[in-house]
């Protein structure tokens, strides 16, 4: 099995004939998915979405792919396919549609609805071109044909990708329910046909690669619903991905059943939801769907809502309930299902509002103590039942963190993929497929990319650490006047911690060295003021770590007059 080395370079120039395959994220992590494709010296980019942010990047909102090494390459994208329409696929179209408004976007009907209520926010009309399972299109020089898979929100496909190359698969999220809610099969008679015609290159779902056996049907989390809708005496709260439009409609039918009303609660959920019904995927009762306003006028028994928030984010509705920072206060008695599974990373993020639930009263049900919730992903048996049918020739394990590509790599071995025609990448690991053979390249740029309010790309890392530092370590402040013309200090100095534990008055032990200090500098002729802070801050720096073993961030102001 080949993967990527930290001396990879740049990858040359593409061969005559070769396929480049450059994942741009997605490999390494659950999120920011995104693979450009390269024939003849035009792109074709397979999903573009978004990571949400951990414990370590505070205050970042989200965290897109790094488009530098297509920027200046813009003109040579034919379009953008999109498999499917969870965030971690479409949220970063906005952003790179910002930087050329006019690239194609090629989805299903619910994936391109999704995507183009997102675009209205930002103020962009996109050239669509609407597909679906069994359809080909050319797409510059790919041929391009949809597969459709099943995942937990509708319409997702999966794509055959056809150069004079070879072929190659991506499947985008799959998984091989055999009940699913919408009977709509991942189509393994069509995988079988690509079989017979030679599967190149299979770029495959790695989540679930660990996990053994086969994900269990979505439609036995409809008893476990009903339990829950039976036992509880007041209100139910359910949340769940804005986009997972299979759970919702086990929501709604299960309220219908047991006599509730069900409030929609989020832009996003409200947005996502809308859509899906005009467009017949959310099949909605008469007067089921109330208005959130209205639900003071009904009694708590007959209340179901419906949020964002089971990742544990902490914008999200069910986050700010658990934080008494929302219009709707959990009470004692209130019923809490969080209807999906723990994205990897979020785990402390999503205890933390399963607690702060708890503390107000709140029953909640998450995946832990109830089976509220199956896989989206297709676990070890489904991939091995489904490299049996592909058999392809080379295998790249794509979407996942490194130890489900590597697991997902060991799957493919055991059907029978040879081990040097496996290949497991990383984010910017480039890989070509020349001569019926995938390998490693070079490897582009493909860091994170922090979107923080408005700012896109002007956040890095050095301004995270300054963040963490002043999250784990408080600030100190320091102001000094200085006369330039003597080099006597006039002002000063005054010192203020914030967030340190360090109460103002014990800094009087440490003000005669740091006036001695800068005494001494301004007597040797050192009064520039860049200077000074770097004495004022080594000064104040190590009498803090000597008294009180902390590393606050200092930050002196010597203000010249």
């Amino acid at each position: 099995m080949s993967h990527p080395h930290p001396e990879l370079r740049l990858p040359p120039k593409l061969p005559q004939g070769g396929l480049r395959v450059t994942p741009l994220g997605g490999l390494g992590e659950i999120g920011r998915n995104m693979t450009v494709f390269e024939y003849d010296g035009r792109l074709l980019i397979v999903d573009c979405g978004v990571l949400f942010p951990e414990e370590e990047q505070p205050g970042i909102d989200l965290i897109l792919p790094d488009f530098s090494s297509i920027r200046d390459r813009l003109d040579d994208i034919e379009g953008i396919v999109l498999t499917h329409g969870h965030e971690d696929h479409i949220g970063g179209v906005p952003f790179l549609l910002r930087e050329k408004p006019d690239i194609p976007l090629i989805g299903s009907k619910l994936t391109l609805a999704l995507i183009e209520a997102k675009l209205q926010e930002h103020r962009i009309r996109p050239y669509t071109l609407e597909v679906k399972e069994g359809h080909r299109e050319r797409i510059g020089p790919f041929e391009c044909e949809f597969v459709a898979v099943n995942h937990s929100i509708p319409d997702a496909l999966a794509v055959a990708i056809r150069t004079p190359a070879g072929m190659v698969v991506h499947t985008g999220d799959f998984k091989m329910d055999q009940l699913p809610l919408d009977g709509r099969l991942t189509d393994l008679h069509a995988f079988a046909r690509l079989s017979e015609e030679g599967i190149d290159l299979l770029l495959s779902d790695s989540t679930n690669a660990e996990v053994p056996g086969f994900v269990p049907p979505e439609r036995d989390i409809s008893n476990v619903l009903r339990q829950v809708f039976a036992n509880a005496s007041k209100r139910i709260i359910v949340a769940s991905f804005a986009s997972h439009v299979h759970r919702i409609q086990q929501i709604l039918d299960t309220a219908h059943e047991y006599g509730r009303r069900v409030a929609f609660v989020g832009r996003s959920m409200v947005r996502n939801m809308g859509i899906a019904r005009d467009l017949g995927y959310l099949k909605v009762p008469p007067g089921l769907v109330v208005d959130v306003k209205t639900l003071d006028d009904l009694p708590e028994h007959e209340i179901v809502l419906v949020c964002t928030g089971s990742q544990g984010e902490p914008m999200a509705a069910l986050s700010r309930m658990a934080n008494r920072d929302h219009q709707i206060r959990i009470v004692q008695g209130d019923t809490v299902i969080l209807a999906s599974s723990l994205i990897p990373g979020n785990e402390n993020a999503v205890y933390r509002v399963i607690n702060g639930l708890t503390r107000w009263g709140a029953k909640v049900v998450h995946k832990g103590n109830a089976k509220v919730h199956v896989s989206g992903h297709a676990s070890a048996g489904e991939l091995l039942y489904f490299y049996n049918i592909c058999k392809p020739r080379n295998l790249m394990p794509v979407h996942g963190e490194w130890r489900h590509l590597r697991a997902n790599a060991e799957l493919g071995a055991l059907t029978g993929v040879p081990h040097d025609r496996i290949v497991i990448a990383e984010d910017g690991v480039v890989v070509d497929l020349i001569d019926g053979k995938a390998r490693i390249s070079g490897k582009v740029q493909a860091g994170y990319v922090y979107v923080d309010g408005l700012s896109v790309g002007d956040v890095g890392e050095p301004t995270l650490k300054d963040r963490k530092i002043l999250g784990d370590e408080g600030i100190i402040s320091v102001f000094v006047v200085l006369d330039t013309s003597t080099g006597k200090i006039t002002g000063g100095p005054h010192i203020q911690a914030r967030g340190s534990g360090i109460d103002d008055s014990a800094f009087s032990d440490v003000l005669p060295r740091v006036v001695e200090v800068l005494e001494r500098s301004a007597q040797d002729g050192v009064v520039e003021p860049h200077q000074m802070q770097q004495l004022i801050r080594r000064t104040l720096g190590k009498w803090v770590s000597d008294t009180y073993r902390r590393r606050p961030m200092i930050l002196p102001v010597v203000v010249e007059v």
